[in-house]
């Protein structure tokens, strides 16, 4: 109870209200809200966090919309690490915290709608009747989900699964309330193709210059100074196919500059580094990393693998405009180019594709050795059946086998290795005391917990298994 508390207050604190309402919101839950308002009065839609919900349900009140990641804790990072598949065997807090909800709510005479990325998890009719949920909307969701409402207000019937149809980037809404991390949405989709993942099978739609900023001043104005933009590849905002559109990417960011105190971005891919190395040169001199409050900028990137046969069996389209068979060496060279120009990247790998073999696992532990030279932290989750890969069987820790936990180790080395740098630049804007506090902690994770988690690793791999240090 005592680490969840930690994990609550600490790692997600709830969000700043006023009068009860967020005063930040996930970035999904914005647009919907930016589209209802569309439909409905002000007064008749309210943003609130879980933990004030109740103070908002009336008489009046017909209809209660959840936005949520992974309900059920499925996602890879859930399965990873709790659950019955991961390492901890704990309900995952994602899934706790949903389910609690749920049963808040159950105790109104409300519908109950939910929606998000981790909506697909709900698909299942028996899993909605026995959690107690009305309606889950899957996919996109602003043209849907207004007109859903309306009928359910009207005590129409309406279907349990709704499927949310494609929002062209002019008709995106704009939002009215600032986000969670300052997240401003800059396109959508991907159009990459790689089977286990659903952004990469949807046609990449970049927004307008006009309402992307607009968006970035609703969230200065609530203060938020530092903007983070999301989509799939900041780097492939406006792209023409496939290249890079330099010149719309330094004019988002030097427009943004001059809004806000920063700017960074949610995802990039190493591909886009490695294609347009003075793309990534020209936004670290934008934003002008690094600096005293920011020495790097972060994203999320994927080597999936170091196995040029799984890139060729499940992602071909990932490496373009290179060849499958270049596929290492070009995540060197991204990872190069990102040390030059202060960017780190959080990269996460796939372990347990369906046809994966030894060789193909030793082939990405390799890769991480060419890699530990450069600052980053490198996640490996488990495969989780997704995208054209729905049908396939997941992967569990029950499916380890020694050069699996070879993998693990050589990500955990990795990542001990950069982990105290990369604290001390993320903290160095903090008062010295707190600064001086954290950093005993980040020492104690190096210095006895690692040692903790190699044995356990060593003792979960058993007699036969052969661990590389």
């Amino acid at each position: 109870m005592r680490i969840k508390l930690f994990f609550l207050n600490f790692i997600y604190p709830p969000v700043p209200t006023e009068n009860g309402v967020a005063k930040l919101a996930p970035c999904g839950t914005r647009k919907i809200e930016a589209a209802l308002l569309e439909h409905f009065k002000e007064n008749e839609v309210a943003v609130v966090p879980p933990d004030k919900i109740e103070k908002f349900i009336t008489k009046e009140t017909k209809v209660v919309g959840i936005t949520s990641n992974d309900p059920l804790g499925l996602g890879p990072a859930s399965t990873t690490f709790s659950g019955s598949k991961g390492f901890i065997k704990e309900e995952p807090y994602n899934a706790w915290k949903f389910r609690e909800l749920i049963e808040k709510l159950k105790r109104y005479d409300v519908k109950i709608v939910v929606g998000g990325a981790g909506a697909w998890q709900l698909d299942d009719a028996e899993v909605r009747r026995k959690l107690g949920i009305d309606v889950v909307v899957i996919g996109e969701g602003e043209k849907v989900v207004p007109e859903l409402f309306e009928k359910i207000i009207r005590g129409e019937e309406v279907p349990e699964v709704v499927h949310g149809e494609i929002v062209e980037p002019e008709e995106i809404p704009i939002i009215k309330g600032a986000t969670i991390g300052g997240i401003v949405e800059i396109a959508r989709g991907c159009g990459r193709g790689c089977e286990f993942c659903l952004p990469t099978m949807r046609r990449l739609r970049s927004r307008p210059l006009e309402h992307i900023l607009k968006e970035v001043e609703v969230n200065v104005r609530s203060g938020n100074k530092f903007i983070t933009f999301h989509s799939e590849d900041v780097l492939r905002y406006k792209a023409e196919g496939i290249r890079i559109n330099r010149r719309a990417i330094v004019e988002l960011f030097e427009s943004t500059m001059k809004i806000a105190e920063s700017a960074g971005f949610s995802h990039f891919t190493l591909t886009s580094v490695a294609s347009s190395p003075e793309t990534v040169a020209d936004i670290s001199d934008i934003v002008g990393v690094p600096n005293k409050k920011h020495r790097w900028l972060a994203g999320q990137t994927g080597i999936e693998t170091g196995s040029v046969r799984l890139i060729e069996e499940y992602m071909p389209g990932k490496v373009k405009p290179f060849k499958p068979e270049e596929w290492p060496d070009i995540v060197e060279q991204a990872f190069g180019i990102c040390e030059d120009n202060s960017w780190v990247p959080c990269a996460t790998l796939i372990v347990g594709f369906p046809k994966e073999t030894e060789e193909d696992i030793l082939k990405t532990v390799e890769l991480i050795d060419r890699l530990k030279q450069y600052k980053s932290l490198i996640v490996p989750l488990f495969f989780v059946p997704i995208g054209r890969l729905e049908g396939e069987k997941g992967f569990s820790v029950d499916d380890m086998r020694s050069y699996h936990w070879e993998l693990m180790l050589s990500c955990w080395n990795h990542n001990m290795h950069w982990l105290k740098q990369l604290a001390e630049d993320y903290l160095a804007k903090m008062p010295r005391v707190s600064r001086k506090f954290i950093m005993k902690f980040i020492d104690w994770i190096i210095n006895k917990a690692s040692s903790r988690v190699v044995e356990y690793m060593e003792e979960l791999g058993g007699s036969g298994y052969i661990i590389s240090k």
